[in-house]
């Protein structure tokens, strides 16, 4: 497949009028995968096109992975500074989304992703929004404080190796980047750029993903 340099994309993505803030990074997470992790995340061709036919309007830039990504070993910080990996999630699906302060889409993204989590999150689904800003968490968790997030969890990581692993696997351009992860940890859709999460089209892809079973 033909692959494009990112510079380009960042322009296309302007043209068409999605705001993405583009970076680049050297550094990696862990995102090694056991035989089984591997096979729970295989292709699902059932799965992908029910979910796939959900796709439009406020979430129309979604797009389906042809080859799913284990992401269960993800990791970064809670609120309290504890480590925490994306499999402590196994069972739900995720709508796993990392974010900045620095970031202008993805402020204005937050309250909508609030507003999810308020209606929907529970025991079968979970927004995850992680900060990368550099350093420590005391400026990300000003930013809840100041728009007065209170559903959303608080997540961190202060050395941007959580976005550089998700890059190096073809997923992430700039930020705000989200995946939907599916109940075995396997990421099954990526949206590069900010979306309306609260809006009708979000809940029922969310509801159509919980639903259904990646494996």
């Amino acid at each position: 497949m033909q692959k494009f340099p990112v510079a380009l994309i960042a322009i296309i993505l302007a043209a068409v009028g999605i705001g993405i803030y583009v970076i680049t990074t050297t550094s990696g997470n862990n995102l090694q995968s056991t035989a089984a992790n591997q096979a729970a995340c295989a292709a699902n061709e059932t799965y992908s096109k029910a979910l796939d036919a959900t796709i439009g309007g406020e979430i129309a830039a979604v797009r389906m992975l042809d080859d799913p990504v284990d992401v269960s070993g993800l990791s970064f910080s809670d609120a309290n500074g504890a480590p925490v990996t994306l499999s402590d999630w196994n069972g739900r699906v995720v709508l796993f989304n990392l974010w900045a302060t620095w970031c202008a889409p993805c402020r204005a993204e937050m309250p909508a992703l609030e507003e999810l989590e308020a209606s929907h999150g529970g025991d079968n689904f979970q927004v995850v929004p992680v900060s990368v800003d550099l350093g420590d968490a005391v400026k990300p968790m000003g930013f809840y404080e100041e728009i007065n997030l209170k559903e959303l969890p608080f997540f961190h990581e202060g050395e941007m190796k959580l976005f550089s692993t998700i890059k190096k696997q073809g997923l992430a351009i700039g930020m705000p980047v989200t995946l939907l992860v599916d109940q075995n940890s396997c990421a099954r859709a990526v949206l590069n750029g900010p979306a309306e999460w609260a809006s009708d089209d979000a809940v029922n892809f969310i509801k159509t993903a919980i639903s259904l079973k990646g494996s």
